[in-house]
């Protein structure tokens, strides 16, 4: 439709397609829900299917039934569409005529009497009166029947509450008659209830809010679309509504991004356009009251908003809550589409809508912070008031931990700033809350601003390390280290905390790029902040002003630890750093001090291989982080978080992770660390035995990010397709991948990463009979851990050892990679090395030995769900004289507890969505599990797998 037909037929309450004619946006979100849809369309076996899509205006329920459509006539489906409109519900039977319409000409097959009821409900003559309900229905049955036999028919009806009820009650009684017809039958309608007169037993499948990696990824695909700050504003101002997210991205083009209550009033016009006939149609007062509503947020009490409108009883509301735009509930008011919120707000002039910004600040009751936000809505120009009281609700606003507000208020403090110092300290500020955030494009934006403004040296250094880390999750690790090394050079930060936090970025950059030159001036920046933080301590200094969470001498001694144990775990002692870090404070730690020593204890635990307690530091870190939204820290540690996770066995905590973090990353667009969780996605798989149908590592972002300058991405990189490729049997790529992790002098791509692929690439190198290229690498291996190299990598060498040193007893290396307790911390390593001893143990005439070994294999791979490990398993238990296991009755039994919970309710018509909620997992794992279900019971469809079921 044109423009001014999707401005019209929005005005008349129609849902606007918020995915466009893009076929990528078309479900972008809504997978789950296309199957489901999808699914209905298969009668094959001639089984009636109906369904109902319900939904809030904008959340495509109308694209969803196009897609529909457009699948049904690929499958040369026959389609009759019909759309309900409000303007024709009184008019009998005219949804009904939009769906038989074209074909009308069929009828003659049908008896008299039937031909005579639908011709008499379509254009009644003079003589004959309305047709009974039950014959017409009969008819309109008859008729489907006779043209299902030619070809499947699709029934689609959108925006059913708007229907007449004549032709609901003959599509209801239509539905509750097919039986072997091969009709469907899909309905929309707006809200969260069906309306009046739906069957009960007509399925229904609800489309909620979409999820927030959802909403990013349909707002990247939008022209135009924002970054930064105003990205965020936008995402949260739509709540998931996929047609908010469209709209707003659209008001925002070209603009600054959207304001406090919705965009630029200048382009809003075709939201407001979509609401207005329904907004004016409302009482004088009303329409007042919601532009109160509009100007106020989600934190706004409604006694709030109404003391500031001057009104003392709900009725104000009524007309409005009966229109469905808006719910009262828990003393709070919610706009039911966010666009309301939006088009209520800016159908009010400039004049208007600062005086309600103004009552709202005035109103009583009304909290500080709050007040502080509408008057900064009411200000032009300069206002130093306005700034502090808005750097007040920042500072209350860190200290619940909600770095997005309080990044947000102190940029807006800058703005209103009379001040040249005190907007770049309130920049500074602002740069440090939105680094804690994690979106490297809002931190990107406040430096530009900063830098233009600020004198003053310290406050370049913490500016500087917010910047460079936003650089570096954007995947510019030699930019952001170039820009950190030059500012410390010119300017060295004279404060402790600003040293040590320099420090810190410095080693996470260099961790991250593996570049030795990125290591090389570590040494000289933590000496420098160790005899900064020696210098306050003699002068007894207080620490203030920026980065104060990291003041006193534990939280210093902790990042001291972290980032000497980052520069070089072998030779700055971490044991004996762990040990300090695990010992009681000498102080009292609160939130964020804690968090921090939390955090470099995870790190130092990581690097010398204390899983378990690498692990637990993690979650408690987890647990006193910021708000939802908030990424921050964890952006530099995820990957490592689940490296562990994965380690140690705990694969369902790491997936959680993995999913946790990927949404987290597509909202903030940090591109690398999606990369490294779709790798570490990818590795999970290839353990779990998964075969993958498409090639890994092969979007745009692969394409865009240089690996050169971003290693560790590179080796988890290498490591997955190498395990993959081991899954898939294929010796030569695997070695070729897994080998790749060192350079061809044996040097390590990645210093952590790459020597604890040792063991694989050992075994991949045994496999096609590379065996002394392996071994020279593992020698190199060995000479870097040094003397005391830690448990786990004492245990993988041993390992591969006993698979290439061909001058060694492989038994004895065997043995001691099996020997030591502490091999049970990383179950899965374990499990390798007795399966490849076990392999040994046969080919040395020893199967009574080799099936002690084999059996352990076994317990642990149905632990972990390892079956590519559990196959191989069994095939070398087979080979040592054990006879198969007869095949079982159960075809179930052959399932983890997990699966078999899935399989079921899949069966029970459940979306993957929806066996996600239940089971909490995501609908990937949930439809992940099902790809490796249908092989294993000898199925390939929803369909077979409830026969199946059903049977037994």
């Amino acid at each position: 439709m044109t423009e001014f037909d999707a401005r019209g037929a929005a005005a008349a309450g129609e849902e606007i397609d918020p995915g466009g004619s893009e076929p990528a946006a078309a479900v972008i979100g809504r997978e789950a829900e296309v199957d489901r849809i999808l699914r209905s369309l298969d009668v094959r076996d001639g089984l009636p299917q109906a369904l109902l899509l319900l939904g809030e205006a904008g959340t495509g329920k109308s694209r969803l039934l196009r897609v529909a459509a457009e699948t049904a006539e690929r499958r040369r489906t026959r389609v009759l569409p019909a759309q309900g409109w409000g303007s024709e519900e009184p008019q009998a039977f005219s949804t009904l005529h939009q769906l038989l319409l074209p074909v009308l000409g069929a009828i003659d097959a049908l008896p008299e009497h039937q031909r005579r009821a639908l011709r008499t409900a379509f254009g009644p003559a003079p003589e004959a009166g309305p047709p009974e309900i039950q014959a017409l229905g009969a008819a309109v049955l008859t008729l489907l029947g006779h043209l299902a036999q030619a070809c499947p028919v699709l029934l689609t009806v959108d925006d059913l509450q708007d229907c007449d009820r004549a032709s609901m009650r003959v599509l209801f009684f239509v539905t509750r008659r097919l039986t072997n017809q091969a009709v469907t039958v899909l309905f929309t309608a707006r809200g969260e209830a069906p309306p009046a007169g739906v069957p009960a037993d007509l399925p229904v499948l609800s489309l909620g809010p979409l999820s927030d990696r959802a909403s990013a990824l349909l707002l990247d695909a939008q022209p135009g679309a924002p970054e930064g700050r105003a990205r965020l504003d936008l995402l949260r101002q739509a709540e998931g509504n996929p047609l908010a997210v469209v709209e707003l991205s659209r008001a925002a083009y070209g603009a600054s991004g959207p304001a406090t209550a919705g965009a630029d009033p200048r382009q809003t016009a075709r939201i407001q356009q979509m609401f207005a006939a329904r907004l004016g149609e409302l009482p004088e007062e009303t329409q007042r009251a919601l532009l109160y509503a509009a100007a106020s947020s989600k934190e706004d009490e409604l006694v709030t908003v109404m003391a500031a409108l001057g009104a003392h009883d709900l009725a104000v509301w009524v007309r409005a809550e009966e229109a469905d735009l808006i719910t009262i509930a828990d003393g709070r008011l919610a706009f039911r589409n966010p666009l309301i919120r939006t088009a209520a707000f800016h159908r009010y002039a400039a004049k208007l809508r600062q005086q309600v910004h103004r009552d709202l600040a005035a109103a009583r009751g009304q909290v500080p912070a709050r007040r502080a936000w509408h008057l900064a809505a009411a200000a032009i120009g300069p206002d130093e008031a306005v700034a502090t009281a808005l750097e007040e609700a920042a500072t209350q606003a860190a200290q619940t931990g909600d770095c997005f507000a309080s990044a947000k208020a102190l940029e807006q403090a800058a703005r209103f700033s009379a001040g040249v110092h005190d907007r770049a300290r309130r920049l500074a500020g602002a740069l440090a809350a939105a680094s804690d955030v994690g979106d490297p494009e809002w931190v990107r934006d406040l430096y530009e601003r900063f830098t233009r403004v600020n004198r003053d040296p310290e406050l370049l250094c913490i500016a500087a390390c917010a910047m460079s880390g936003a650089l570096s999750l954007l995947s510019f690790q030699r930019e952001a280290f170039d820009l950190l090394l030059d500012v410390w050079q010119r300017t060295p930060p004279s404060r402790a905390t600003t040293s040590f936090a320099l420090a810190a970025v410095a080693t996470g950059i260099s961790r991250r790029s593996g570049l030795p030159e990125h290591r090389l001036p570590l040494p000289r920046l933590l000496d420098h902040a160790v005899r900064a933080a020696q210098a306050e301590k003699d002068r007894c200094a207080q620490q203030d002003g920026f980065f104060h969470e990291l003041s006193g001498p534990e939280v210093l001694a902790s990042l001291e630890a972290a980032v000497s144990v980052g520069i070089d775990p072998a030779v700055r002692g971490g044991s004996d750093a762990l040990r300090r870090l695990t010992a009681p404070p000498s102080e009292p730690l609160d939130g964020a001090r804690r968090l921090t020593r939390l955090l470099a204890t995870a790190s130092v635990a990581h690097h010398v291989d204390e899983s378990e307690l690498c692990a637990e530091s993690y979650r408690q870190a987890g647990a006193l982080r910021g708000t939802r939204g908030t990424l921050g820290p964890r952006a530099w540690t995820l990957a490592a978080e689940v490296d562990t996770l994965v380690s140690i066995g705990r694969w369902a905590e790491a997936e959680a992770v993995i999913e946790e973090g990927r949404s987290a990353a597509a909202v903030h667009r940090l591109t690398r660390v999606g990369m490294d969780l779709e790798a570490l996605e990818v590795t999970l798989r290839a353990l779990r035995g998964e075969t993958m149908p498409d090639i890994p590592f092969t979007g745009p972002h692969w394409r865009s990010v240089s690996l050169d300058e971003n290693r560790s991405t590179h080796a988890r990189m290498l490591r997955a397709c190498g395990l993959t490729a081991m899954v898939l049997g294929d010796g030569d790529r695997a070695f070729r991948h897994l080998r790749a992790l060192f350079g061809e002098d044996g040097s390590p791509l990645d210093p952590f990463l790459s020597p604890r692929s040792i063991s694989e690439l050992a075994a991949a190198a045994q496999r096609i009979g590379r065996q002394q290229e392996a071994a020279r690498i593992l020698g190199d291996v060995r000479e870097r851990q040094g003397a005391r190299p830690t448990t786990r990598m004492t245990l993988l060498m041993h390992h591969a050892a006993a698979l290439v040193n061909e001058d060694a007893d492989p038994e004895h290396h065997f043995r001691l990679a099996l020997v030591n307790p502490e091999a049970e911390k990383w179950p899965l390593e374990r499990a390798r090395a007795r399966l490849h001893y076990a392999i040994w143990l046969r080919r040395r005439r020893r199967p009574l030995d080799a099936r002690v070994q084999l059996t352990a294999v076994l317990e642990v791979a149905a632990r972990l769900d390892a079956r590519h490990l559990a196959a191989s398993a069994r095939g070398e238990l087979r080979a040592t004289g054990v006879a198969q296991a007869p095949a079982s009755a159960d075809r179930l039994a052959e399932l983890t507890a997990q699966q078999q919970q899935i399989a079921r309710l899949a069966a029970n018509g459940l979306s993957n969505r929806e066996i996600g909620e239940r089971l909490f997992l995501s609908p990937r794992t949930v439809g992940s599990h099902l790809y490796n279900v249908y092989p294993k019971l000898g199925v390939s469809s929803r369909h077979q797998l409830r026969d199946l079921l059903y049977d037994r």
